[in-house]
């Protein structure tokens, strides 16, 4: 048996050893280095682009501005920008490229970027505490305004309700792989060399703006360091690169600086949101009311549809949602890892921490006073949830019920505990897979998904060698390039659901092929039809022919996961310090294929919800507009000293035979949620101050509790 079983990475060698080849190591003859000139303010008119000193220095072959470049064709999503840069003279935001540097080398293009003089007339920018408020265009993939029974009227009548505004700052993805992409003609077709987690979309997009054939394009791209969101759309610096090569006549690499992340491709917005809770005395809630804004692009739009969250977690009879935004002089965001449930439940599980201490009832025992048993706003039966017992398992692991017997206090430490419950949609998408069983009793999966450091080509080669009764080590795969057979993207926590199921169902056809020779001896079966192989093609569909579903749209299931996490801290008063102690986190995630690179997962996203709770903030300067911090020097992110050993996960046995043709949902981001507002629970429990502003910063500690104090006399 494979699926279950700990299997070590099979693309794990290739990386250690330096074989894995990422965009930015493909350098095709006579490559040209790239480099974007930024704007110098948020908002205004491009009056002149001086290369002069540019040109003169060794190395640099051209500098390219708007006259220079295409007019583009108009882009659609997947785009993540439809306004795109070199277009026209508006300048919308600090640092949209104004001109590319192309030279013979990086340093000498990074020289001549330097040298480049940009005259801009400035506008006033509009900046945070200047937008206002308007709603989304219509329509939304996610995030439609909910109005379910008749909220303020139980609001005039409720016997306990919480009311409070709750906000999460911007922060930046800063996979460790920048931006990058390759760009090289030949003969009129296109090849990209390009960090991406969905190289399906990127024909589809350049081959709009530069007004080709999306079949003309090839796209390259096993490797991927990290994306987390920020590489699932295309961006503008993959059409500028292929633009860049097509005026030059040469291959040009265009590869972003950690400066350029900041501002050439998305980030998670700026959030408020206002959430009120009505309850009975015993707990069980009778109205949600959840408000929310996100901060977005004056020329592009990112929804950050947090609402979700709020109609799908508590059985509730009144729930009203609602979406705004608030359009700023800066560059678009976009998904980033756990969006819509990660920021929606740190005001949900929030409010509901605050409910259950204004109560006087156990935060546990207040959510499961409101399980929802079907989907609350749809009334559809879940496709499967165990979340009790993901809540029980989490709780026995962490000790919750006896929490009250331990030491509150370890020296200048305060200890505090806090839990909330993790939740995310269940992203689905088309997945295609081709599956080679060969005469010599070996497999071969090929398809076009990509490595953004998950493990999924292992998990795919565990479904391989599970379906066709093969050891695992007698499969393979190929992926990372659009001459393979499609699949579905690497974003969403939908690659496992949705390509993984897509092999399972090409080895099945595999198999009703073997039994038609006569058994599933493979050797025998392959040499009596004198065949060397045996090829079948798998497709995971969605009803209708979707290209997306979200959480069981067109199926009678609602689809979502389910977990609980438990987090103990340390609280330094006197320094406003906060430190992870331990935490527990409790999953209801559909079948387990890996439980090694799964549990690798979850931890790895209980990590990154603690450094958006206690460190992460990209902060938009309020005078000027642009980023005030755009390098890694400047971002506070864990490391291993902020984080514990002592991180314990689980996952209920589950099998979701309606989510996938392998029972599994996806895992990657539902540990990443709840982690937030468990950590500001677990503050509050030890010094009795809520934060409700993220992240939380030994200044806004120090500051509350001085308050309090004053307060007090």
């Amino acid at each position: 048996m494979s699926i279950g079983t700990a299997v070590s990475r099979v693309e794990g060698q290739a990386k250690v050893t330096g074989q894995a080849k990422f965009a930015a190591d493909n350098t095709p003859p006579g490559t040209l280095h790239a480099a974007l000139v930024g704007a110098p303010v948020a908002s205004g008119r491009l009056i002149d682009v001086d290369a002069t000193a540019a040109l003169t220095l060794p190395g640099v072959v051209r500098v390219l501005t708007a006259h220079d470049m295409p007019r583009f064709g108009a882009v659609q999503p997947p785009a993540a920008v439809l306004a795109l840069p070199l277009q026209n003279d508006a300048i919308r935001y600090e640092g949209e490229p104004v001109a590319i540097v192309l030279a013979e080398s990086i340093e000498a293009a990074e020289a001549g970027r330097d040298a480049v003089l940009v005259r801009c007339e400035r506008d006033d920018p509009i900046l945070p505490g200047a937008a206002t408020r308007e709603p989304p265009p219509e329509p939304r993939m996610l995030g439609d305004d909910l109005e379910m029974g008749d909220v303020d009227a139980i609001f005039g009548t409720a016997q306990a309700s919480v009311a409070a505004t709750y906000i999460q700052a911007a922060r930046h993805h800063n996979a460790m792989e920048t931006s990058g992409t390759v760009a090289r003609f030949e003969h009129g077709k296109l090849t990209l060399w390009d960090a991406v987690q969905a190289s399906e979309n990127v024909p589809l997009v350049v081959a709009a703006a530069l007004g080709m054939r999306p079949d003309d394009i090839h796209v390259i791209a096993p490797h991927t360091g990290g994306g987390f969101g920020s590489k699932g759309y295309v961006w503008p610096h993959q059409i500028l690169a292929a633009a860049a090569a097509r005026v030059a006549g040469r291959p040009v690499k265009l590869h972003l600086r950690r400066h350029d992340q900041f501002v050439c491709v998305g980030y998670q917005p700026w959030m408020k949101q206002d959430i009120k809770l009505a309850a009975t005395a015993d707990g069980r809630l009778s109205a949600i009311d959840h408000e929310i804004v996100n901060s977005s692009a004056i020329a592009d739009t990112h929804l950050e549809p947090a609402s979700e969250a709020s109609k799908t977690l508590y059985a509730s009879p009144a729930i009203r949602t609602r979406q705004w935004l608030e359009r700023r002089n800066i560059n678009v965001p976009t998904p980033m890892r756990a969006p819509v449930e990660g920021p929606g439940l740190w005001a949900l599980e929030s409010a509901m921490d605050e409910l259950a201490v204004a109560l006087k009832i156990d935060p546990l025992d207040l959510r499961l006073a409101n399980y929802a048993e079907v989907d609350p706003h749809t009334n559809k039966p879940w496709s499967s949830k165990k979340l009790r017992e993901a809540y029980e398992e989490g709780a026995r692991l962490y000790g919750w019920r006896t929490r009250g017997e331990t030491p509150r206090r370890d020296g200048a430490w305060r200890i505090g505990h806090g839990m909330a419950t993790s939740s995310m949609g269940n992203f689905r998408f088309p997945g295609g897979a081709r599956v080679r069983l060969r005469s010599d009793g070996t497999a071969l999966i090929e398809a076009n998904t990509h490595d953004i450091g998950t493990g999924t080509q292992t998990v795919f080669c565990q479904i391989a060698a599970e379906e066709l009764g093969l050891p695992i080590e007698n499969v393979s795969i190929v992926w990372g390039d659009t001459d393979l057979h499609p699949a579905s993207p690497v974003y969403g926590s939908s690659a496992t659901g949705s390509t993984g199921s897509a092999i399972a169902l090409a080895c099945r056809e595999i198999n009703a092929k073997l039994d038609a020779l006569g058994g599933k001896d493979v050797r025998a079966s392959l040499r009596r039809a004198n065949l060397p192989e045996m090829v079948a093609d798998g497709a995971f569909t969605l009803p209708g022919g979707a290209s997306f579903s979200a959480d069981g749209d067109g199926t009678p299931y609602a689809m979502r996961t389910w977990g609980a996490i438990f987090v103990e801290v340390g609280v330094d008063p006197e320094l406003g310090l906060v430190r992870l102690r331990r935490a527990v986190g409790a999953y209801s995630a559909g079948r387990i294929i890996n439980p090694k690179t799964a549990r690798s997962q979850m931890t790895g996203a209980i990590i990154w919800g603690w450094g958006k709770a206690t460190m992460e903030e990209s902060v938009q300067e309020p005078n000027t507009g642009g980023w005030l911090a755009k390098n890694l020097s400047n971002v506070a992110v864990p490391v291993n000293a902020d984080i514990p050993l002592d991180i314990k996960i689980h996952f209920v046995s589950e099998y979701d035979p309606h989510a996938s043709a392998i029972g599994t949902r996806g895992i990657g981001e539902l540990g990443a949620t709840g982690v937030d507002a468990a950590v500001a629970a677990a503050v509050y429990d030890a010094i009795g101050l809520r934060v409700r502003d993220l992240p939380i910063l030994p200044g806004k500690i120090l500051a509350g509790l001085s308050s309090q104090h004053a307060a007090a006399g």
